[in-house]
Order: structure tokens, then sequence, then C-alpha cells
């Protein structure tokens, strides 16, 4: 039986339309225009075209943000993934953790992230739920009412190495470099920073939960159901995905099949800022990167 933790009323949020301009060394944004609540940004979520991968300006519906957590457990790297119905495209597919971007948090696209790990990502122990922090900064913990947080003991993000070509919000530069690319589907800008999360030594049986808002009755409603943890952790070996799946369970993972499995925008292939493709198939993923990485090593 699933737990409700949390309520929200979603005409609270507000965001704002886009302007992107793009060269082959930077890519430019800046908000345009007047706020939209969650349906009229739906609304604007239409195919673009856009003929220079490279160089264009573009307005855009809205700005996202996802984060790649690499976890360490039991001595092996692991990248997080969460399962996501999406309703407007009538299909189920693997994802980073993401959410859209508020239109007070534009400048500061990183804070949206780190809150979107704090409520998305959920760490049970023995001795209660763990908070979070990011470097020197807590993090919130959104379902307080609902679970009972550990007073002792949190993990920890940290950046890992960001992309190589710089992203601007205006006049002010982006420090943490998250990847960014245009999906053309959906006419968004999508901003991916790359993490490191780092839990407590004395944590030895962490079980892993993912929770998401869902639409009840024009609430957005978040359940927790032990049933169905719906985050993975895919073992990563020197950067590199294994193709191994598994969930986290009062310290062990347990594998799960990856039959018929889909990935999300992200995972698809990228030319120049954009990425054209709404999901990739979880067996066609893994042979794009063996195939590119025997071509790197004929390549040296």
């Amino acid at each position: 039986m699933s737990l409700l933790i949390a309520r929200q009323n979603p005409k609270t949020f507000k965001t704002l339309p886009l302007m992107v301009e793009a060269t082959p060394e930077r890519l430019i944004y800046q908000s345009l225009g007047k706020p939209l609540n969650f349906t009229e940004m739906l609304a604007r979520r239409q195919p673009v075209e856009i003929a220079d991968s490279q160089n264009f300006s573009q307005e855009l519906a809205n700005l996202g943000v996802s984060v790649r957590i690499t976890l360490t457990w039991q001595g092996c790297d692991h990248w997080l993934l969460v399962r996501q119905h999406r309703a407007d495209r009538g299909d189920t597919v693997l994802k980073l953790i993401s959410g859209y971007i508020p239109a007070h948090e534009l400048n500061l696209p990183l804070l949206t992230a780190v809150q979107e790990v704090a409520e998305e990502c959920l760490f049970e122990t023995p001795e209660g739920w763990l908070q979070g922090r990011f470097l020197d900064t807590w993090l919130p913990t959104p379902y307080e009412g609902a679970l009972r947080y550990r007073e002792n003991g949190h993990f920890t993000l940290t950046p890992r190495t960001g992309a190589a070509r710089p992203v601007h919000c205006g006049s002010l530069a982006l420090i943490e470099r998250p990847r960014a690319y245009i999906h053309t589907p959906t006419a968004s800008l999508q901003l991916v920073y790359d993490m490191q999360m780092t839990l407590p030594k004395d944590v030895r049986k962490p079980s892993l939960y993912h929770v998401d808002d869902k639409e009840e009755n024009g609430q957005l409603i978040a359940r927790l159901d032990r049933r169905r943890p719906d985050i993975y952790l895919l073992a990563v070996q020197d950067g590199r995905p294994t193709g191994e799946l598994f969930t986290l369970f009062q310290g062990q993972r347990l594998p799960v099949s990856t039959r018929g499995l889909w990935l999300s925008e992200s995972f698809a292939e990228q030319h120049g800022w954009l990425v054209h493709d709404s999901r990739v198939r979880w067996q066609d993923w893994l042979d794009r990167l063996s195939a590119t990485q025997k071509g790197k090593q004929v390549a040296s």
C-alpha cells in the first residue's frame, strides 16, 4: 500500500519561455515574454525545426534540468535512473532525476537540480530517512511531515567535471558547466548536471526509493510505494555503463531485467546542440556506446 507524503497545487507553478542563441563555442539562454502556468507551458511544447545544429536563435517553451548522479556502493560505481510514465507521450522510460525550472530559478538552475534530488531520491535506513547536502548547503526535507528524517548522517552531493562548452543565462556563466541540449520535439532546453553522491560511512543497509508527483483530482500528489522502488542503479565501470541494472534494498543490490526497456531523450544521440529523438531502446544505446568506444580505440 502506498503512503501519501505530499500534496501540492499545480496552479502555483510558473515558468517562462526562453530565447536561446547558440554558436559552436557556447549557448546563451534568457527569459522571454510573460510567465506561463503548467498547462500553458505544455501547450507550447510543440516540435521545432532548426536547420543548423550549431548556430541558431530559437524561441523555446521551457527550461528543464537533470542530474546524472554517480553513487559508489560496495566498491562499485552506479548511475541513478528513475522510471517515469509520460502520459503526454504515452510511454514509460528510465531517465535521470529531472524537473522543470520555475520562473524565479531560471538563473539558478543548480538550485532546482539539487531540490529535485531531495524530492525524488529517498534513502531509508533502520534509523530513519537520510537528509542531503550539496557541498556545505543542506537540501530541503520535503516530506518531513510524513517521514522521519535521521538527525545524524546525510548523503552529500559534489560536482563532477563539467561539460566542455559553456552555458550562460544572459551574461551569467553557469560555473558548474552543465551539459546542454535542445530537445526539438518538445521545444525545450535541458541542462544536465554531473554529480557524485556519497553516503555516510555508518550506513549499512540502505533502501532506495523514488517519489514523483502525479496529478490526482487537480492536485499534485506524491506517494511512497515500497513495493515499486522505481529507482535503479546502473553499474558503471571506468565511466562506461556495463548494462547491469539493480534496485537497492537493505544494502543489497537486486538484479533487474532490462528486457524491453527504453531510455529518455537525454540518452539519445546529440547532434551539435540538438537532440531529435524522444527515447532510445536500452540495447541500442549500449550498442552505440560500445561502437563509439571501439572507434576511439582504433583512432588511438
